[in-house]
């Protein structure tokens, strides 16, 4: 089941999706926690989950068919450079404390369209990783990999706000996306 591993490329580059994974999902939960300490109206809380996954529903089928049209690997740097930029962005706006709730809004929205138009291609490029034989547990663990870091992120967002602040996710998941822009340029597709 682990014989995904032995393929260098793959290895390198799950790793740093794992921890860009864990990165978002901190943002995510900072964000929710940001809103209840602008405006802790419910409706306004339960924005920053619609914000977050509004662009998935909107966006998923053309983001599956720029993943066919377009070069996968430059199609997920760029979206990463969007999205680490959309974050330090957000990082600024936190630590400056210039934030409000419509720019929490769509900035939470911009980083989903970011990471909306990349899913398809992060899906696809996994038979570029691996040999055939090892593609079925390379898609287990890719899945694998996302719940983990579904249930690691928010549990450390908790812990690194109660210690660093509510700025702190932001720029951490900004430097996590870093680590998958340097997988992606050092991964060469063949």
């Amino acid at each position: 089941p682990l014989s995904p591993f032995k393929h260098r490329a793959f290895a390198v580059v799950w790793t740093a999706t794992v921890v860009s994974n864990i990165g978002g999902w901190m943002q995510n939960t900072a964000g929710g926690w940001l809103m209840t300490s602008l405006n802790p109206d419910p409706r306004l809380v339960a924005m920053v989950q619609v914000a977050v996954a509004l662009p998935m529903f909107l966006f998923g089928m053309p983001a599956g068919a720029l993943a066919d049209i377009f070069d996968r690997r430059r199609l997920l740097l760029a979206m990463e450079t969007v999205g680490t930029l959309v974050t330090v962005a957000f990082a600024c706006l936190v630590l400056f404390d210039r934030i409000n709730p419509a720019s929490l809004l769509a900035l939470t929205f911009l980083a989903g369209t970011a990471a909306a138009l990349v899913a398809p291609a992060w899906q696809a490029i996994v038979p570029q990783l691996v040999d055939r034989n090892d593609l079925a547990p390379a898609i287990a663990i890719n899945s694998a990999g996302f719940n983990i870091s579904r249930a690691v992120g928010p549990a450390l967002a908790g812990l690194i706000i109660a210690y660093w602040g509510l700025q702190a996710p932001f720029w951490i998941n900004a430097v996590s996306n870093l680590a998958v822009i340097g997988a992606l340029l050092w991964w060469h597709a063949g």
